[in-house]
Parts: structure tokens; C-alpha cells; sequence
């Protein structure tokens, strides 16, 4: 029952803004616990996360786009009550979409080695990328960063110590009890 508080423990860090896949991970290892489950544990934790942070910005962005074209219509004199979207430019359309090909790969991939997965979700749902790119580009970078750590965590640790014997802390700190 012991370990499964350890596994907990694991989602709830990778959950917590700030503390990313990249550290959780390798400390969950080192600990003693199996790395395919802390694997999986802060992948989900950090995933739940940005996937609220993503949700969020989106309602915001979507709230305040409806305020800007409320006073822009009442500046104007019009008066609508239907949900039309605003008007884009030829020029911003193109600017969303080369941002969308290309700007928004290097930020979600980048991003949590530099930043954090949920600033780099923040800023890429920030600069104007969709929802559902935004989704997906950062399910597809944390799947990335958990793979690579956990693989590196993993076959680095064998280089120090032997795997087979090394329990690690928290697993000789709860057989302790």
C-alpha cells in the first residue's frame, strides 16, 4: 500500500506547475520505484495540467475576442447578437498558419527542456495556435521527454550502480517501516 502513495506522490509532482517530466521522473527512478509506472504516473500528472492550462487560456482568449467585438460594434453603431467570428486578414491568416507549421513544433517540442510544459503550452496557446494543435503538438513532446528520461534514467543509473541490486531510498525507507 506503501508504494502506491509513491506512485501518487510521482503524479502529483509531475501535476505541479514548474516541476516538470524531465526531474520527476529520474527522481522517481533513482528512488527505487518501476520505471514504466512512474513513466506513465508523470506523464499523466504534467498531461492533466497542460491540459487545463490549454482549456483555460482558450476560454479566455474566446471570452475576451467577444468583449473586443461587443465594443467594436457599439463603437460603430451595430448592434448583433449573433457569434460571428472577426474578421482576418489575408496577412494575419498567413501569419497564424506559418506559426501553426512551424512555430508551434519547436515550442511544444523545446519547450519543457527550456521553459516548462506549462509555460509552453501558455505561450503557444498565447501567440494565437489552435486548440487542438496545441493539444497535440504537447502530447506529442511529453510522450517524447517521458520516453527519452525515463529510457536515460533508466540505462544511466545501470552505469553508476547495478541494477539489480540497487533498490533505491524510498524503497529501503518504506521496507524500513
Amino acid at each position: 500500500m506503501d508504494i502506491i502513495w509513491a506512485y501518487i506522490m510521482i503524479f502529483l509532482l509531475a501535476a505541479t506547475p514548474l516541476l516538470e517530466i524531465i526531474g520527476i521522473v529520474p527522481l522517481g527512478i533513482v528512488s527505487g520505484l518501476s520505471p514504466i509506472p512512474v513513466a506513465l504516473a508523470a506523464f499523466l500528472g504534467n498531461l492533466i495540467t497542460v491540459l487545463f492550462v490549454i482549456f483555460l487560456v482558450d476560454k479566455v482568449k474566446g471570452y475576451l475576442l467577444k468583449r473586443k467585438k461587443k465594443k467594436q460594434m457599439a463603437a460603430e453603431g451595430i448592434v448583433s447578437s449573433s457569434n460571428e467570428e472577426v474578421i482576418e486578414t489575408k496577412r494575419s491568416k498567413r501569419a497564424n498558419k506559418l506559426w501553426n507549421q512551424y512555430g508551434l513544433p519547436g515550442l511544444t517540442i523545446i519547450g519543457p527542456l527550456i521553459v516548462g510544459s506549462h509555460i509552453a503550452a501558455f505561450m503557444s496557446m498565447s501567440f494565437g495556435a489552435k486548440r487542438k494543435w496545441v493539444t497535440g503538438w504537447m502530447i506529442a513532446s511529453l510522450t517524447l521527454w517521458t520516453v527519452i528520461t525515463t529510457v536515460a534514467t533508466y540505462y544511466g543509473l545501470g552505469l553508476f550502480v547495478s541494477t539489480d541490486e540497487y533498490k533505491g531510498f524510498l524503497t529501503d525507507l518504506i521496507e524500513k517501516e
